[in-house]
């Protein structure tokens, strides 16, 4: 489990570990010195952000980008904290974008018992926050020489994997955890479960040299071999 503040993935990619390595975000920084950060962790997970951004020798003014994976509370509780000391507003997929405003979780997959309680009685938000750019599949991003948004619905209806093309860094979001690993995430935390397990395969047709997970280490072994061989194997 790392302690350091961040662990590097590529030349200008870090990740952030906020609690261990089991909820992460990433900074990506342009040559120019721009900053893009990617998810925020958990409410108590903001300082870790910015103290992550200190441990590189960035600096809040630095920050020119805000990206979120979904509208899940452990990946925007820490946002509105990040948003007020960057004052940047975030980029979502549209799919996701009105609960980041609203600061409300997209619905659970009320396929499962567990999913339905969740839906009828859990109030499983976050701060709300400003956002200023809707993405949309396909999308490039200008952040470290093009960043391209990869649609991977189910987990919430726009959670979004990224790829960083010029250094084969993936950032599989919560579409596949590697928590003692891969693995699929919590059934009952998804929208819907099997979309998930479907639109995961895309990551396997992907050009990578490193997955990065929002939860769990990454992997930098024939990281694509081994989520294929996932996906093979671990069908909803």
């Amino acid at each position: 489990m790392s302690r350091d503040p961040v662990v590097v993935l590529a030349p200008g990619i870090w990740r952030i570990p906020l609690l261990g390595d089991f909820v992460n975000g990433f900074i990506f920084r342009d040559d120019d010195g721009q900053v893009t950060l990617m998810d925020m962790g958990v409410k108590a997970s903001g300082p870790k952000v910015l103290a992550g951004l200190a441990a590189i020798g960035s600096a809040p003014r630095d920050v020119t980008r805000l990206l979120l994976t979904h509208a899940h509370p452990d990946h925007a509780g820490g946002a509105a904290h990040v948003a007020r000391a960057t004052g940047r507003a975030f980029g979502i997929h549209a799919e996701d974008a009105n609960h980041a405003r609203e600061g409300t979780s997209p619905p659970r997959d009320a396929s499962f018992r567990l999913g339905r309680l969740l839906n009828r009685f859990a109030r499983q938000g976050f701060e709300k926050v400003e956002v200023e750019e809707e993405l949309f599949d396909g999308q490039v991003l200008p952040v470290a020489g093009g960043l391209r948004v990869v649609h991977t619905p189910g987990h919430s209806p726009g959670h979004c994997s990224f790829l960083h093309e010029t250094s084969g860094v993936l950032v599989t979001g919560d579409a596949i955890f590697n928590v003692r690993g891969l693995r699929w995430p919590i059934k009952t935390f998804c929208t819907n479960f099997v979309m998930t397990t479907r639109t995961a395969h895309r990551l396997a047709d992907l050009d990578y040299s490193v997955a990065a997970f929002t939860h769990g280490p990454e992997l930098r072994d024939r990281p694509r071999a081994h989520i294929q061989r996932f996906l093979s194997d671990h069908r909803a």
